[in-house]
């Protein structure tokens, strides 16, 4: 079921474009526990475009299941960024099997990037699956886990004109009270981004919470407005 060549030349590859002096900084800016082999963000984005044309996922279940073991098994970050980035084609744009997986990657990866790197995808869901995804966003804007509530805040990043206002509002006023700077950082990034569409909305909205929104969140949702 697992696509070996596909992994096999994921780690090759990696390895091949290490930086020892750039693992080290990079490890070091993460707070990693995880070591780090140096590789660009983009360069391993290039790798596993290259690696899926060379030997393409049969189906969604093995690429489903070829993403876990990459993502479980991975000895080095840039490992997990390659797996993230096999999630990206149409095969699974709009598979709901692959909550799971994501859920996994923000839970066990248990850091921003992780988190962040898989928003792109739960906005994908939320809009091909927009009852069932609803439900989910919002029972993860209660999660024990910051960092499942911090994805159900950026859900909708990527949604623009798309955006439900609704599940937005109360993604963040659910989590306006936590002190935690990641979620702050979240709440501010979110209403940011969406302020690029719905202007009026945002700055609405932050007037409403004044008396309850956290000066970073505030400074980074009217950075834009202020422009």
């Amino acid at each position: 079921m697992v696509n070996r060549k596909a992994i096999h030349a994921i780690r090759t590859g990696l390895r091949e474009l290490a930086d020892p002096v750039r693992a080290a900084g990079a490890q070091a800016y993460m707070k990693s526990a995880i070591p780090s082999l140096g590789v660009r963000v983009p360069e391993v984005r290039r790798l596993a475009a290259a690696v899926v044309t060379r030997y393409p996922f049969d189906s969604p279940d093995q690429l489903r299941a070829s993403v876990l073991e990459l993502w479980r098994t991975a000895e080095f970050r840039e490992e997990r960024y390659a797996a993230i980035d096999l999630t990206g084609g149409r095969l699974v744009a709009a598979d709901l099997t692959m909550l799971p997986v994501y859920e996994e990657m923000i839970r066990q990866g248990a850091w921003w990037d992780f988190a962040d790197g898989v928003a792109g995808r739960i906005c994908a869901l939320l809009q091909a699956h927009r009852a069932e995804m609803s439900a989910v966003i919002l029972r993860w804007s209660t999660d024990p886990d910051f960092w499942v509530r911090r994805a159900s805040i950026t859900a909708q990043i990527k949604a623009k004109a798309d955006t439900d206002t609704e599940l937005l509002r109360r993604v963040i006023e659910a989590n306006l009270a936590d002190p935690e700077f990641f979620i702050r950082k979240a709440v501010g990034w979110a209403l940011r981004e969406y302020a690029k569409t719905a202007p009026e909305w945002v700055a609405a909205f932050v007037a409403a919470h004044e008396d309850r929104i956290s000066p970073l969140s505030r400074r980074e949702a009217l950075k834009n407005l202020a422009k």
